[in-house]
């Protein structure tokens, strides 16, 4: 049974979602992950794109030892140089390069001949193939380019020394078969296809990527890229996590498996959709919160007689457990160090100590203690101290139904100075957040603003998500409390601070790109 190899480039692709914005403890704490799910390579980043993307990419490929990391870089000399000093201490460095081939892409965007691009593609392979071990070629826009094109490129890099072929349906456009179709044709047409492995990165604009990623693996692709998720520009990738599961519960039509752990496949969703702020639709496949819920009549009756009659996948298999319920208020500090550490949560011995005592305070007020909350709060405690401009010491809200809600600040400002303000506003987070930007030099513009609870009940935790503009740049935030007011306010604190962060430590670095 042949073996398809998982391209992750949620860090890349996923990261350029509208609206996501990780740093680097977050990447990091993802890449690690990725790690315990088994994919075979971590697409880290672009390195040339930013001072940022570059550290990202360089801190991951050094940590991360049982899998390969990439990164990406465009037909451009330069670009493969910045990610070869990105790249060039992890265990197994490869360089995913990339150039359109298709018409439209040729004409309006290159502005360069059919045998332009090749000459480019030929000269950036060649000139990769000399540092990397592992060079990736895609052809951008894959599958609007004319297939004789497309073979003669094909044939061209894999002579200059590409040894995987990546054939992406960069606008989700192709159908199952007109794509499976593209593959067919390469495995004819280029005398040279043996010596390389064909590749599959689809996008979801028509809602096809996992058909289409699918249908290459039917046609002779031996890896296949995506996110977790299925996060990523516009409508998205192919979810990774559906893949992996189709491929497993369909082995006797597809006769492929991945190396994946299917049972980390539920804490790699749930930590994606934490860091991202993108939140799991209920009825997602495989990982949403309705995967393995039954309400009809008929269904629970099928279920409660034998559970295949409705559920082809087991909510075990995917690492969901029936009972999160671990810790409360009397737990002790090994008893919590060790649950971290089943939870393949990675807290250094120094940070125990602090990360404890918040734990307590938080279980002190609960009456329960599952797994997401105890993920939530190291997420949560684990921001990075260096990005701690501003921190909360108090919030006061007052509000009536028939009074001006009006909200009173105390602040520990950059120089651990004391920052106070008051404001009003036409409701409680309105009121909130204008004396907050009081606080700040500049004007800040909110653009969006998400809240949901982790777990259920009436002591959950409020767990709220912003997206704001300050000083030109657009970043997102997150903050967690068990009062949605106390949240509110440490998520736009959390933005302002990456901004702050990101304007010292990279003055030209754009979060929007």
């Amino acid at each position: 049974m042949p073996n398809i190899k998982i391209f992750d480039t949620t860090l890349r692709d996923g990261e350029q979602s509208a609206g996501v914005n990780l740093n680097l403890s977050e990447k990091i704490e993802i890449a690690r992950q990725l790690e315990r799910l088994n994919v075979d390579i971590i697409e880290a980043g672009f390195p040339a794109a930013s001072k940022g993307d570059f550290i990202s990419v360089q801190k991951i490929a050094q940590m991360v030892k049982n899998c390969s990391v990439t990164g990406l870089a465009r037909g451009v000399i330069s670009d493969i140089n910045a990610a070869w000093e990105a790249l060039k201490n992890g265990e197994e460095p490869r360089l995913h390069t990339f150039i359109a081939t298709s018409p439209i892409h040729r004409q309006y965007k290159l502005k360069m001949s059919k045998e332009e691009v090749i000459e480019t593609a030929v000269q950036t392979v060649k000139y990769a193939a000399s540092k990397f071990p592992i060079v990736q070629w895609s052809a951008e826009d894959a599958s609007r380019t004319e297939l004789p094109y497309l073979a003669e490129i094909v044939e061209k890099v894999i002579q200059a020394g590409a040894r995987v072929i990546n054939i992406p349906d960069t606008v989700g456009y192709g159908t199952p078969e007109e794509y499976g179709k593209i593959f067919k044709y390469l495995r004819e047409h280029v005398s040279s296809i043996d010596m390389v492995s064909l590749s599959t990165h689809c996008h979801d604009d028509l809602g096809m990527a996992i058909a289409n990623s699918l249908a290459a693996v039917e046609n002779g692709a031996t890896q296949v890229e995506g996110t977790i998720n299925g996060i990523g520009e516009r409508a998205g990738n192919a979810a990774l996590e559906e893949i992996a599961v189709a491929l497993h519960i369909r082995k006797d039509f597809y006769t492929a498996s991945t190396r994946l752990n299917l049972k980390e496949v539920s804490r790699t969703s749930s930590l994606v959709s934490k860091l991202t702020g993108m939140i799991v639709p209920a009825n997602k496949a495989v990982v949403g919160r309705n995967a393995y819920a039954h309400e009809s009549g008929i269904h629970q009756d099928g279920v409660l007689k034998e559970k295949t009659t409705y559920e082809i996948i087991s909510p075990e298999l995917v690492g969901f457990q029936s009972n999160s319920l671990v810790l409360g208020k009397h737990s002790g500090r090994h008893a919590f160090k060790n649950r971290l550490n089943e939870l393949g949560l990675n807290v250094p011995d120094d940070d125990i100590k602090e990360l404890f005592t918040a734990f307590k305070d938080l279980a002190d007020r609960k009456k329960e203690m599952t797994d997401d909350d105890l993920v939530a709060l190291v997420l949560e405690e684990k921001l990075s101290k260096e990005e701690r401009f501003y921190e909360l010491i108090q919030i006061q809200i007052q509000y009536g139904t028939k009074q001006v809600p009006t909200a009173t600040v105390t602040l520990s400002g950059a120089q651990k100075e004391v920052i106070q303000e008051a404001g009003t506003g036409a409701g409680s987070i309105e009121a909130l957040y204008n004396t907050l930007e009081k606080c700040m030099a500049g004007p800040i513009n909110l653009l969006d603003y998400r809240i949901q609870s982790v777990g259920a009940g009436r002591d959950a935790l409020a767990q709220v998500y912003v997206k704001l503009k300050y000083l030109d740049f657009e970043t997102s935030g997150r903050g967690l409390a068990q009062d949605v007011l106390e949240a509110s306010a440490k998520a736009y604190l959390n933005a302002v601070n990456r901004v702050i962060y990101m304007k010292g430590k990279s003055p030209e670095l754009s979060v929007t790109q």
